[in-house]
Parts: structure tokens; sequence; C-alpha cells
């Protein structure tokens, strides 16, 4: 096994604090005995510094090493989605409409797994920060860390973190250098038209109509309005209108999601569907009123780093593969790489239900590699010096 020795000592013992932790899932910024549980086993290790309510339930924790050397950042977020589990598991979910059903139980054992070797033996130079972070499920909480003054506040010079991947093989890693996820927005257009009995729809502005014709003019944006060669989805996943099949209605909203990696390109698409909207709306004789939301930036790993990364993750893992395929989805570790270089990595979950499902579990059998990243990572990023 190509782990750390003394990590694969302690693996079940990790199994014990994920599973801890995927019994209580908390969600958003609420995490409170998530952090409880995990600011408990960093005294127990001996850390040597502990810093509480950041971004209202993050935590901090420094670890010093032997010699001068800069703080490396390392990050894993703890916080449940809003949905009920249905794995039937002995430590399935007990809070009813919370579930760790991404993985973040694991990621925050994994990261407990290298505070615990690396307290153990200091084998490095200089700090480490390990960053437990709450609210990526749609909260932004690395964004709200940042703007808390995380980097600044501990001196961290580049910040790196994992995230499982249900499909990939256990021990396996993959990354890339730049773009590794996407942007995420999304869109709510309000249609007001003027309603009317619908066996006399000249007596009315139908927004049923207008919003129709948004929908099939905002599928140009991507297959006219963009460059073929760069990746861009948007999704109309949401139109809500209506109440009885003989009236038409006064409103209709449409809502949906934009995933990019360029901001040029997120510029380009504000623009096309503000324009659409005014156009469309003139031409039905209604008023289309576009909210466009900025979600997470696009996930974009320092090139070095990555490749240095990805050289740790075959030394510790089973194969690493350092130029994968960017994905769609999207991260908020994406603001804390805004604001120092590093890089996110995935981690095999092997054969597993995809994430965001109610019957996914994290693979316990995959922690001591994660743990064996992080700690290897540091240690040859700063080689103890004296």
């Amino acid at each position: 096994m190509p782990v750390v020795n003394r990590i694969a000592d302690f693996a079940d013992e990790m199994k014990g604090w994920r599973r801890a932790l995927h019994a209580a899932p908390e969600v958003g910024f609420a995490c409170h005995q998530t952090a409880a549980f995990i600011t408990e086993r960093l005294r127990e290790f001996g850390v040597d510094e502990i810093h509480e309510g950041i971004a209202t339930s993050g935590v901090v924790a420094l670890i010093h090493g032997r010699g001068e050397g800069s703080v490396i950042g390392l990050r894993a977020d703890m916080d449940a989605l809003p949905m009920d589990e249905e794995t039937g598991l002995p430590h399935a979910s007990t809070n009813k409409g919370a579930m760790h059903a991404c993985g973040h139980d694991g990621h925050s054992s994994m990261l407990l797994g290298a505070a615990k070797y690396l307290a153990e033996t200091r084998n490095f130079a200089g700090t480490v920060a390990l960053i437990f972070q709450p609210a990526e499920e749609g909260g932004g909480g690395a964004g709200v860390m940042v703007e808390e003054g995380v980097m600044e506040r501990f001196g961290i010079k580049e910040v790196y973190a994992l995230h499982n991947e249900p499909g990939l093989p256990v021990g396996h890693f993959r990354t890339a250098p730049g773009a590794i996820m996407a942007a995420v927005d999304d869109f709510t257009i309000t249609v007001t038209g003027k309603g009317g009995h619908g066996a006399m729809p000249q007596d009315a502005a139908d927004p049923v109509v207008a919003a129709c014709g948004i929908v099939t003019a905002i599928q140009t944006i991507v297959s006219r309005n963009h460059d073929a060669r760069e990746d861009l989805v948007i999704s109309v996943t949401q139109i809500h209108t209506g109440s009885a099949d003989n009236v038409i209605p006064a409103t209709a909203w449409i809502n949906g999601t934009v995933r990019s990696f360029d901001k040029k390109v997120q510029a380009m698409v504000m623009r096309r569907m503000r324009e659409i909207c005014e156009g469309q709306a003139m031409a039905y004789g209604v008023r289309a009123e576009l909210d466009y939301c900025l979600g997470y930036p696009a996930t974009i790993n320092d090139a070095d780093r990555a490749g240095f990364a990805a050289e740790i993750a075959g030394e510790v893992g089973l194969a690493s593969d350092p130029d994968s395929p960017r994905a769609m989805g999207a991260e908020d570790f994406s603001f804390m790489l805004e604001a120092r270089p590093g890089a996110y990595l995935f981690l095999g979950n092997g054969d597993t239900a995809g994430v965001h499902h109610p019957e996914y579990d994290f693979n316990d059998e995959t922690a001591p590699y994660g743990a064996s990243f992080f700690a290897r990572l540091v240690e040859r990023l700063q080689p103890a010096r004296g």
C-alpha cells in the first residue's frame, strides 16, 4: 500500500471520525457540532493553535514544523446537503433533511488524519494551516473565509484541497493545470404581461408565449454567439406560470444555470441574455426582467503547483493523471485559488453512488490516500531544517 505507514496504522480511527461526522450532518454555515468534533480531535493531536468561529463555524488550526518556512494551507469542507439519506447504513444521518451526500465528512476526516500525522512527526519546515470550511454547498463559505482575511491573518502563501470522485478507482488521483472546474452562475427571468381569458387572447399580453420565445432564443447563445472550441453550458431548468387551463396568466418565470471558464465568455452571456430579454419582450408586448447572479468563479489551478501536486499524488496513490479533462461542476475553493496559488485534485471513491445521490456514502478505504497526500505534500514542499 503506497500510503504513509503511520497513517495506515490509524485508518480505522479515521473511519470512526468519518462515520461519526456522517451521522450528525449540518448544513450551510451552521456547522457548530461538526466544528466542535473537529476541534476536540485537533486538541487531542496537540496542534499549536486553534482559531474558531471564522465564517460563523469555520476552524483554522496551525501546526509549526522544524525550521523557518512559509505557511501552506490545506482545506477541507465540512457541510452537508439539505436532503434525506436513503443508505440504510448503521452510521446514516440522524438529522432529518440533512445528509453528507458529497463526502465532506470524508474530506474533513482525511485532513484530520494528516493533522494527526503532522503534529506527531513535525518533519517539515514552516507552518501548516488546516482550514475546515463551512457552506461549500451553495453558501460560498470559502469566499467568506477569504473575505474575513484568513490568508492574510495566517500568512498563507499557497493552498490545496481534495474532493472525492465516485467512478474513479480508489487510490487514483486526477488534476489538471489551469481551469479544472467551471464558474457557476444562475439566472431568473421574470416575464410580465397582461392576464386574461384563454378564449380571448387578443385582450391579453401572454407571458407564456413570450417565455417560450425567450427560452428558445437563449439556446442560440451557445450555438451562434460562442466559439465552439471553448466550454460553455447554458441550461434552462425551470419555467413556472399559470394556474388553470382557461386562464392566461399575468406572469411567468424562467430559471437556469450557466457554466463557463472564461470571464470574457461569462460577460458575453450576460450581455446576450439582456439583449434577448429586451428584444423578445418588445416582440411579444411584455416586460422581461433578467436577474443574473454571479456564483462561484472557475476553479483554476496554478500550473506549476498542480504538476507538483500530481507528482506527490503519484507517490502515495496507485495512479495519478496530471492532465485530466476539466469538469462543468463548480467548487467554492475557487475563491481561495483566486486569493492564493495552489491546486485542487480529485481522489477516487471507487464504484459508489454519485455525489448528491441519497444512497451515496464516502468510501473509507480512500481516506488513507487523501491523508497521505496532504502529509507528503507538506513534507516535500518544505523539508524540515535542523
